[in-house]
C-alpha cells in the first residue's frame, strides 16, 4: 500500500533534485492506496505524512475501518440474511408470495445454502444447486422460481455491500433448461387409474375422480364445496374458482384462495364425475367450516361446506395428504413419480388421443396459453397419414377442362 507524495514527480532534475508536480502546493499532499474490504482499490488523502503513515499502518494490519470485513458480515449465513431479506419486504408481496417463498426458502435453498456464509457461495455451487434439482426431476417452471428467489436475495446482498457480486450473474438458466420437455414423465393407464380408484377409501374416491375425470389439481380437489358455486349439476358446468391453502404465518392455519396461475374458470362437468361427487356427498357429505376467503378483491371469513375432509372431520392439510397417497400409490402399484397431478396428465393425454381439438383441452386444463398445452401433450396428438395426391385430385377438374389442340405460342 504505497504512499505517494502528489507535489512533486518521482524523477529528479539534474541537479539531483525532486520536481515539482502540476499540484505543487495545491490540496492535500500524502495519497495511500488500498483495497477495501471488498477487494476494490481506493485511495485516502491527507495533508501531513505522519497521519498518511498511520492510516497506512492501519490498513496493513487489518484494523483500519475501510479495509475490515466486520465479523458478522463475514460469518452472516445464508439463513441469517434471507430471513432479513424476507422480512424486509414481505409487507409489500401478496398473498400468495408471502406463502410461496418461505416455502421456496424452506424446501429448496436453506437445506443447501442455508448454513453456509453467504459470501462463500459461488456460481458453481449454484450450477451445482440447479444440477441436483433437475437430476431429482423438478419441475422446469418451479427451477425458474427457486432460481428467481435466490438471485433476488444475492441481488440485494449485493446492493447492501454483503456482497461484491452476484454469482447468479451469468448463470444462464434458460439454456440450461432449453431442450427439457415439458411433458410428464409418467401417465397412467386407464387399468391404473381404475385400480388406484379401487384401493383409495370410499371418503376420497371422488376426489380421485375430479383429477382424472376433470384434471382438477389437488388444491382445488380440497376447496371443493358443495352447492351450486363450485358444481353446477343443472347446467353441467364445474366452476373452478378456488383452492385449499395452508399458513400458520398468515392465517394461522387454512384458506380458500385463486387457483394456481389465474387458472380459475368453468369447464364442462361429466356426468360420470357428478354422479360419482353426488354419491360422495350422500354418503360421506360435506363438513362446515369457518375458513378465510381471498378469491375476491377483498379477504372475508365464511362458512364453507367443504366435501374432502380426514376420517375426523378435520382439514386435509399438504403433508397429511402426501401421507394418505403414499400408502394408495404403493397399494395401487404406481411407481414413485406417480402423484395425484398425474391423474391430470391422464385426463388431458386422453382427451388428446381421442381427436379432441388441442384449443378445447387447453380450455378444460385451463391453461393461460395454447403453447404451454402442445409442449406438454402434443406426443398424444393422434397421428394423421397425409393422403397422397391431394391437390392434385382437386386441381383435376381444372385439367380435364383444358382444351385439347396444337400447342401454340404462350402468351406473355
Amino acid at each position: 500500500m504505497p504512499i505517494d507524495d502528489l507535489w512533486y514527480l518521482t524523477k529528479r532534475g539534474p541537479d539531483k533534485k525532486r520536481l515539482p508536480s502540476k499540484r505543487h502546493g495545491r490540496g492535500k499532499r500524502w495519497r495511500v492506496r488500498y483495497d477495501d474490504a471488498a477487494g476494490e482499490p481506493r485511495e485516502k488523502l491527507f495533508e501531513r505524512k505522519t497521519d498518511a503513515e498511520a492510516f497506512d499502518l492501519e490498513c496493513r494490519s487489518g484494523v483500519a475501518i475501510e479495509v475490515t470485513v466486520k465479523r458478522e458480515v463475514e460469518r452472516l449465513t445464508f439463513a441469517e440474511y434471507a430471513d432479513r431479506w424476507r422480512e424486509s419486504r414481505e409487507s409489500g408481496w401478496s398473498v400468495e408470495t408471502r406463502r410461496r417463498v418461505p416455502q421456496n426458502l424452506r424446501k429448496r435453498l436453506l437445506p443447501t445454502f442455508g448454513d453456509r456464509a453467504i459470501r462463500s457461495i459461488t456460481r458453481t455451487g449454484v450450477m451445482a444447486w440447479i444440477g441436483r434439482l433437475l437430476d431429482e426431476s423438478v419441475a422446469r417452471s418451479s427451477i425458474v422460481l427457486y432460481f428467481g428467489v435466490l438471485k433476488s436475495i444475492l441481488n440485494a446482498a449485493v446492493v447492501d455491500k454483503v456482497l461484491s457480486d452476484n454469482p447468479c450473474d451469468g448463470v444462464k438458466l434458460s439454456q440450461i433448461l432449453r431442450g427439457i420437455s415439458r411433458a410428464p414423465k409418467w401417465v397412467p393407464t386407464e387399468d391404473q387409474v381404475r385400480k388406484l380408484s379401487e384401493v383409495v377409501p370410499r371418503r376420497f374416491r371422488a376426489a380421485v375422480w375430479l383429477g382424472a375425470g376433470e384434471g382438477l389439481r389437488i388444491g382445488e380437489v380440497l376447496g371443493m364445496e358443495a352447492g351450486a358455486r363450485c358444481m353446477d349439476v343443472a347446467r353441467e358446468e364445474l366452476h373452478v374458482i378456488q383452492q385449499l391453502r395452508y399458513s400458520t404465518e398468515h392465517f394461522g392455519g387454512f384458506y380458500l384462495a385463486s387457483p394456481k396461475g389465474g387458472s380459475a374458470g368453468t369447464v364442462d362437468l361429466d356426468a360420470i364425475v357428478a354422479e360419482e361427487v353426488e354419491a360422495h356427498i350422500r354418503e360421506v357429505g360435506p363438513v362446515e367450516f369457518e375458513i378465510p376467503d381471498i378469491t375476491g378483491e377483498r379477504r372475508l371469513t365464511r362458512s364453507v361446506a367443504l366435501l374432502f375432509t380426514s376420517t375426523r372431520g378435520k382439514l386435509i392439510s399438504g403433508r397429511y395428504w402426501s401421507e394418505l397417497w403414499e400408502d394408495w400409490r404403493i397399494a395401487a402399484d404406481w411407481p414413485k413419480e406417480g402423484t395425484f397431478h398425474s391423474l391430470r396428465h391422464f385426463f388431458a393425454t386422453t382427451l388428446m388421443s381421442n381427436g379432441v381439438e388441442p384449443q378445447e383441452v387447453q380450455k378444460a386444463l385451463r391453461h393461460a396459453s395454447l403453447r404451454i398445452t402442445l409442449e406438454t401433450y402434443v406426443h398424444w396428438m393422434p397421428k394423421k397419414d397425409r393422403r397422397r395426391g391431394l391437390v392434385g385430385q382437386i386441381l383435376r377438374p381444372a385439367k380435364d377442362s383444358q382444351p385439347i389442340g396444337p400447342a401454340g405460342r404462350d402468351r406473355i
